[in-house]
């Protein structure tokens, strides 16, 4: 009997550790060389989009660009980005000292949920009935992963709540099931950046219909053009342009004109609009760029001279989230240059 029972122990499986993958939020960072600087490309989506593991196993969701993971509640969705922050706007006046319409409005705020601080550097459970939130890094260096072990079988959807529409699935499948492997999924990313490159470029290439400018041209699974189309365009005076974000765009982008110059990523802005974005970058974006210059869908007429300096704004453009719109209207009604 115990030379049996010898038999059987060494007849039994090694039990499988549990397995950890990783999943980038935003592109590679050994691919944002040639999608950012070479062709001005950025793509809103998980890489590897869909990714299959065991019950029990782990994924590692590593922060490659400004994008969050919110996992919520099975059936659930998103966090909003911007919310009513309390209270009303007041006291903002435009260059010439004159009271900005939206003085009176609801202030409006990032959102704390969104945004964090949130999960990263930190490690989760996750069954499909709570949420987990990575916030979005507000520190220096390289962010941190967040980790999340997955303990019940089945496919769940993840949101990043700073690019609405941009999501990715988890399928949890059981012990005994094949998952893909690393080089499998590997190849799998390859794939994807192929696709997505091969987007970007002919976006480059995007014409917009008369009387209007695409602000950011985007095409299928959040691959994103960061240009004007046109960039630029000569029209007589009087002609009114409808500034649009295409319908398949995950990200908030402004039209602004006026003086200054903002950075971007390049440095500190200048002037006016880049004292505006400076603002933007800090923790009380200011009403006058989430709120458009003139009110919603009116019929805003540009000179040099419009609120005290040339300033015209869209506000806010996105496709899903009241009360922000995805486009504005503005007339030129004087000769010159508007960048």
């Amino acid at each position: 009997m115990a030379a049996i029972a010898v038999a059987t122990s060494l007849a039994l499986p090694a039990a499988a550790g549990a397995a950890t993958k990783t999943v980038d939020m935003g592109l590679p960072l050994s691919a944002q060389r040639q999608f950012n600087q070479k062709f001005n490309v950025d793509v809103n989506d998980f890489f590897p989009h869909g990714t299959t593991i065991h019950v029990g196993d782990s994924i590692k969701f590593l922060a490659t660009g400004f994008h969050t993971v919110d996992l919520p509640p099975k059936g659930q969705k998103a966090v909003p980005l911007v919310v009513p922050a309390g209270g009303l706007v007041s006291g903002v006046n435009d260059a010439a000292g004159s009271p900005f319409w939206f003085n009176g409005q609801p202030l409006l705020g990032p959102n704390p949920q969104a945004l964090g601080p949130g999960g990263l550097g930190k490690h989760f459970t996750y069954n499909g009935t709570q949420r987990v939130l990575s916030g979005a890094f507000q520190g220096n260096g390289a962010p941190p992963p967040m980790t999340v072990k997955f303990t019940k079988v089945g496919s769940y959807t993840y949101f990043c709540d700073i690019h609405v529409g941009m999501k990715g699935v988890v399928h949890v499948v059981a012990k005994t099931a094949r998952v893909p492997s690393a080089k499998a999924d590997a190849r799998t990313v390859k794939n994807q950046l192929a696709r997505d490159l091969k987007l970007g470029k002919k976006l480059a290439k995007t014409k917009a219909p008369k009387g209007t400018v695409i602000v950011g041209p985007s095409g299928a699974h959040g691959v994103e053009f960061f240009a004007f189309a046109p960039a630029k365009q000569t029209v007589p005076v009087g002609t009114t342009l409808k500034f649009t974000l295409p319908s398949k765009s995950f990200d908030i982008h402004t039209a602004t004109t006026g003086p200054g110059d903002p950075g971007g990523e390049t440095g500190p802005g200048t002037g006016y609009l880049g004292d505006l974005e400076n603002e933007f970058n800090g923790q009380a974006p200011p009403s006058r760029v989430l709120y458009p210059s003139d009110p919603f869908g009116a019929a805003a007429s540009l000179t040099a001279a419009s609120h005290g300096n040339g300033f015209w704004n869209s506000g806010l453009l996105n496709n899903h989230q009241p009360p922000l719109k995805s486009g504005e209207s503005v007339t030129f009604s004087a000769p010159g240059t508007y960048t």
